[in-house]
């Protein structure tokens, strides 16, 4: 997560690609993708319809965890461990000791997932939060697959929990009755892993080479005192990914993000690393039949260097195909990143903490999390989580452009949400059950809202990061939504004289010109209200009838 990736996919971009053209082509010997309908071009992927099962849902959870939750020091900890003088460098070194003895590969076996209940937790997101999909993370940048994978020796079979997390999460969201998703991250180790092969520049390590330029040999070379290596056997290599040049600038912590997209000096990775994540996904995708997909990636996985993501993306659609014609539908979801217009017609646009201020013509995704991404202690003990209110109105507002948002809530090491998640996550829960049927199922009006939030041109930084403008929004702002039979009218705070007042719906407005006979305040019941040429204005009773904001619905006729 965090990238300012600013990466164009020129040519490519446009056209379809043939696989003699592609500078590091995929091999399919050990995972073929699967045929059908849909082949690894664009012209054959923008044939895609987004499935009307995603578009209805609107509000999915996301367990966002893995061993980089060990710590508690939050997002991208095991690449920032590695920056000298970084936070997460002073606390791994602190706690756990020098990088060159003790490094990620060593925390990994720390991850037990002890207290992990992924049934309770699965039903608690749907029943109390109202999530209506699920989404597990399958390996982060940090290389380490989740599952009993076939290609990753470094998995959470092997090592740590000892347990199939992957399998846990796909059996408690089929027994919820979620559709279930999985995020892969890890084809970035190749480059964000770097720093491991850093050294320290001052203090008493001066040049003491970190962990990262570890080999399988060193493994059966015994420890200090005599005693075997615990990774005895592994190869860091194949955690680290680090047997390459380094990328441009490497010693330079921000290049990362200007490389994002394989560009401005990259290493380009080997045809070997692409198949393994190639054969990991797949791995994946055949064992326990996602519903949906996500890639933390411009585009997809190793584009535009690679056809590894397009077919990915191509076997994930031809699994999900449901009849056998030719125009058959798939109801699987495949999410992209900073996608052009002809991309966004092939994958569902995923918008990082952020989103449009329009309504989009393609459904698309708005991913965000109630803290940090990866569990954070300063997070929990600082109180900075988004609040309840803040969860509902970026939900709302998403909502009404055509959007779908994806809720991370971060779990601690052992599996568990803390108690201020879940006092928000309820609190929440209670807003979404008097108020989801302006939610789920509907669609955008003829407008997104109204008001100065709606009203400013609001602009997308990279693949997001623009929440923090919607977090401030009030009660004049107001948020539509649709069904064949009713509008519905959002404030996004309840409003201090207890008037909701809406320009659009002004006596002859062109928006809305028949008549509105009655109103009724969602959890309350009917309230009154007047139409003059300026605005309508509801009156809403003295007492609130839920702690966030106001959902008024109109019947269409």
């Amino acid at each position: 997560m965090k990238r300012l990736s600013l990466a164009i996919c020129i040519g490519m971009a446009v056209s379809g690609m043939t696989a003699q053209e592609w500078k590091i082509p995929v091999s399919e010997n050990e995972e073929p993708m699967a045929t059908g309908r849909f082949t690894p071009e664009w012209e054959s992927l923008q044939e895609y319809e987004v499935p009307e099962w995603f578009r209805n849902a609107k509000f999915g959870i996301w367990a966002h965890w893995g061993p980089q939750c060990v710590e508690g020091s939050g997002d991208w900890m095991a690449r920032e461990m590695y920056m000298e003088g970084n936070g997460k460098y002073e606390y791994h070194r602190k706690h756990y000791g020098h990088q060159s003895e003790f490094g990620f590969k060593d925390i990994l076996p720390l991850f037990k997932a002890e207290n992990w209940n992924p049934e309770e937790l699965v039903r608690f997101y749907k029943e109390t939060v109202g999530a209506q999909y699920f989404f597990a993370l399958g390996n982060h940048h940090d290389n380490f697959d989740l599952w009993d994978s076939k290609y990753q020796e470094w998995n959470s079979m092997r090592i740590g929990p000892h347990k199939d997390i992957l399998d846990g999460w796909a059996k408690a969201a089929k027994k919820a009755g979620l559709p279930f998703g999985i995020s892969f991250h890890a084809d970035h180790a190749w480059t964000w892993y770097e720093p491991s092969r850093r050294f320290d520049l001052k203090g008493d390590k001066i040049g003491v080479k970190y962990d990262g330029w570890l080999t399988k040999e060193d493994g059966y070379r015994p420890n200090a005192d005599g005693t075997e290596k615990w990774w005895k056997g592994l190869d860091p290599q194949k955690l680290y990914a680090q047997s390459h040049d380094f990328s441009d600038n490497t010693w330079d912590n921000g290049s990362i993000h200007r490389q994002w997209g394989w560009e401005n000096g990259a290493a380009l990775p080997t045809q070997a690393y692409v198949t393994n994540f190639y054969n990991r996904t797949l791995d994946a995708i055949n064992r326990y039949n996602p519903d949906l997909i996500y890639f933390d990636v411009t585009v997809l996985p190793f584009y535009p260097v690679s056809d590894a993501g397009m077919k990915i993306a191509a076997h994930m659609y031809n699994k999900g195909l449901q009849g056998k014609d030719d125009r058959a539908k798939t109801k699987n979801v495949v999410f992209g990143k900073i996608l052009t217009d002809s991309q966004k017609k092939a994958l569902v646009w995923d918008v990082e903490r952020g989103a449009p201020n329009k309504i989009m013509e393609q459904p698309w995704q708005c991913c965000n999390c109630l803290g940090n991404w990866h569990y954070n202690n300063g997070v929990y003990q600082n109180g900075k989580y988004k609040n309840a209110a803040t969860v509902a109105k970026l939900l709302v507002d998403i909502v009404s452009k055509n959007g779908n948002m994806l809720l991370s809530v971060p779990l601690r090491a052992d599996g568990t949400p803390d108690e201020k998640e879940i006092a928000i996550l309820k609190e929440f829960g209670e807003w979404m059950r008097i108020n989801k049927e302006s939610i789920i199922g509907t669609r955008p009006w003829k407008i997104f809202g109204e008001g100065p939030i709606a009203n400013s041109d609001i602009k997308i930084n990279a693949q997001g990061f623009n929440d923090g403008q919607y977090t401030k929004a009030g009660a004049d702002e107001i948020r539509f939504t649709q069904t064949d039979k009713h509008i519905y009218a959002t404030a996004l705070a309840w409003p201090a004289n207890r008037k909701m007042t809406i320009r659009s719906l002004a006596k002859g407005s062109e928006l809305y010109p028949e008549k509105i006979s009655k109103i009724e305040l969602l959890g309350y019941g009917k309230v009154k209200f007047e139409r003059t040429a300026d605005a309508m204005t509801v009156y809403l009773p003295e007492k609130n009838t839920n702690s966030i904001m106001p959902v008024i619905r109109i019947r269409r006729f």
